[in-house]
């Protein structure tokens, strides 16, 4: 009997972990992933339907499971733990797509690539693929089109994508770098910040807030403001209206227990709005559909609380889905129930010494499926068959009746200062039509395109609105941030004081780009590099997550005034890329005072291997160098890192420093 037990016991040890282990393997469909936190390339991928939302169907066979992409770009990265044995699925570009395109499909495990399609066309038969993803730690999935992110309707599918693993579950890959501080702390002693030019329409109410950090209390001083604007010695706002056209360079000071700053703001009364590009907040990149008065407001306590307005970041803006109903004495589209008194935060975000933004379209309905500035109906409501029909196409139309004025009158009447305004830019006519109604609404309303403008009509959106989206919604992930900051260089002629090109809010802090709120998914090096490439490119400064919520680091990327100067320059020159190779990229900006802010980029060979669409982990500092008279720079120069600010030296041929992988070298260099 003993004898019996021992060999139960020795069958028992070495057989059942056996089948435990076998019957632990699970088989993980793609398309049930969310997959927003995996998709790390443009724009995010879609579960079970091609990335139109239509059924998935390769060389007119359909498949009921997979993963549809957008084949310009597309990255899904996933870490396996070395748990997982198999990845099989049909691939190929879905029938949905546009004809004559074509893509390439790579599996890459731990930067080996394990598979490469065929260049694959629309019509052609789906591949099977059957990969062994043994002790692989971390996989990426790659679909790629030569001709890049402006093919928009170029589709692929990972049809029944399928992996086995020993794991309960599939995880993202997350960036494990810690976040560093560079910006120095702002010093006690009292500093004026902020942009040193403002524009305003003669007659129309006028507002700015001295921008200025040290001690509080604080008060403030003018010498030289034009008739018609008071200063509030309290609180730095400048309110009132000013009748004539002209230039007037007005010394603003700030006085706090340890000292006094003066520095001189020019204002330019005139035809010109926003001389330099807009700073503030927008809400949507924090709440999405889900916000509401309560959350813009504290957004706001938090930017005074934490010091943001005392750097200039000026513009609290309202996003999507605060639309009702139209009515009112204008009949004009009415706040929801999520904003209860619209006309009293506006006044509350004035007397605190911000600007006012809200959003809206041509369409007859929003993205979000919110009323629009036309409709099919002539007393401008929605109908019951257009709101049973929110996100759908039918809604994304002009329609027959418009009510632009009506709602420029409304927002005038609250005090409005900026428009997002948003559907493709592609058409001059609604543009032009909804520019000259803000001109005449007796109210400076900054005008903001949105999204996707049409290059080929660069010129004309510099003439009729004061900026515009180049490019999609951007993603918190490497790839977007580089196709839409660092492919932007063509639009460059077309910035300048009163236009700007716009390449999307800033996505550091909490973001809900990706998935629920997060943490960005952007590295420390990263967050520098978006924060720098911004303000070479000029571009709009919105800051895109829930202040209150804002942690050190984000905080310092937000205020340090050196970098924002850089934005804020009133020459308003974009930075022109001045060399691309070897994986690494050059940007220069010249700046009034003769300086030059100069961009030194490590890109880390990104798009040159199908393994440099992923963030290994193994991403090294590389030296970036540039010659000062390639910049056309003749002589000594000292050069000043501005993140740090910090003079390294004075240098008279060329410049180089160790860059960390994605990251920055931002300096500004000046003759001597």
């Amino acid at each position: 009997m003993r004898l019996f037990q021992r060999l139960f016991a020795v069958l028992f040890t070495l057989l059942i972990p056996a089948a435990l282990f076998a019957q632990s393997a699970r088989t993980i469909f793609l398309g049930d992933l969310y997959l927003n936190d995996f998709e790390v390339g443009v724009v995010a991928s879609k579960s079970n339907t091609n990335y139109s939302g239509g059924p998935m169907k390769i060389a007119g066979h359909f498949f009921e499971r997979g993963v549809g992409v957008r084949a310009a770009v597309s990255s899904i990265f996933m870490d396996l733990d070395g748990k997982a044995s198999r990845l099989s699925a049909y691939i190929g570009q879905d029938d949905g797509g546009i004809k004559g395109s074509e893509v390439r499909f790579y599996v890459i495990g731990d930067e080996k690539v394990l598979y490469e399609s065929k260049p694959m066309h629309v019509g052609d038969v789906a591949e099977a693929i059957d990969l062994d993803l043994t002790h692989i730690q971390k996989l990426g999935l790659l679909v790629v089109n030569p001709v890049g992110i402006l093919t928009n309707r170029t589709f692929g599918d990972w049809a029944e994508a399928r992996i086995v693993t020993q794991a309960d579950s599939i995880r993202p890959v997350y960036s494990k770098n810690a976040p560093y501080i560079l910006t120095p702390p702002s010093s006690p002693n009292p500093k004026i910040n902020g942009p040193v030019i403002i524009g305003a329409t003669p007659g129309n109410p006028f507002l700015f807030t001295v921008a200025a950090t040290g001690e509080r209390p604080m008060t403030y001083s003018a010498q030289n403001l034009p008739a018609g604007l008071t200063l509030n010695g309290k609180t730095g706002i400048i309110t009132g209206r000013v009748s004539t056209r002209g230039s007037y360079n007005v010394l603003l000071s700030a006085q706090d227990r340890r000292g006094k700053a003066s520095r001189v703001l020019r204002i330019r009364i005139g035809d010109t709005l926003c001389l330099t590009p807009p700073m503030g907040w927008n809400g949507w990149n924090s709440w999405a559909s889900g916000s509401s008065q309560e959350k813009v407001m504290a957004s706001a306590g938090a930017m005074v609380s934490k010091g943001l307005l005392n750097h200039g970041w000026s513009y609290v803006n309202v996003d999507d889905t605060w639309e009702g109903k139209r009515g009112g004495k204008f009949n004009a589209i009415q706040p929801n129930e999520k904003f209860p008194d619209f006309a009293g935060m506006v006044r509350d975000l004035h007397a605190m010494g911000f600007k006012a933004g809200l959003y809206s379209t041509p369409w007859l309905a929003t993205y979000g499926g919110y009323m629009g500035e036309s409709s099919d109906r002539e007393d401008g409501q929605l109908s019951d068959t257009v709101k049973n029909m929110r996100n759908k196409r039918p809604v994304h139309h002009i329609g027959k009746y418009h009510f632009n004025a009506n709602d420029a009158a409304q927002w005038a009447d609250w005090g409005i200062d900026f428009l997002k305004y948003d559907w493709p830019v592609k058409d001059v006519e609604p543009t032009r039509e909804e520019s000259e109604i803000l001109r005449r609404s007796g109210r400076d309303i900054v005008f903001s395109l949105s999204n996707n403008a049409d290059f080929e009509k660069a010129a004309d959106w510099a003439r009729l609105a004061n900026s515009w989206r180049i490019g999609g919604d951007i993603r918190d992930t490497w790839h977007s941030l580089y196709y839409w900051g660092f492919l932007s260089d063509r639009w460059g002629p077309y910035a300048g004081p009163g236009h700007w090109n716009d390449p999307d809010m800033l996505v550091v802090g909490l973001t809900t780009m990706s998935s629920p709120l997060h943490p960005t998914r952007l590295t420390p090096d990263e967050q520098y590099t978006h924060i720098s490439l911004w303000s070479l490119l000029a571009a709009p400064l919105l800051i895109g997550c829930p202040v209150e919520r804002m942690d050190d680091f984000t905080l310092s990327l937000l205020t340090n005034d050196e970098v924002i100067d850089i934005d804020q320059d009133p020459l308003g020159k974009q930075a022109r890329l001045i060399s691309s190779a070897d994986g690494k990229q050059i940007w220069a900006k010249p700046m009034e005072d003769g300086s030059v802010a100069v961009g030194l980029f490590n890109m880390g060979n990104f798009g040159n291997t199908p393994q440099s669409y992923f963030d290994w982990g193994t991403g090294r500092p590389e030296r970036v160098s540039v010659d000062l008279a390639r910049l056309g720079l003749r002589g000594s120069y000292k050069i000043r890192d501005v993140w740090r600010q910090k003079d390294l030296g004075v240098f008279d041929r060329d410049f180089g420093a160790d860059v960390p992988y994605h990251g920055v070298l931002l300096v500004r260099m000046y003759r001597q």
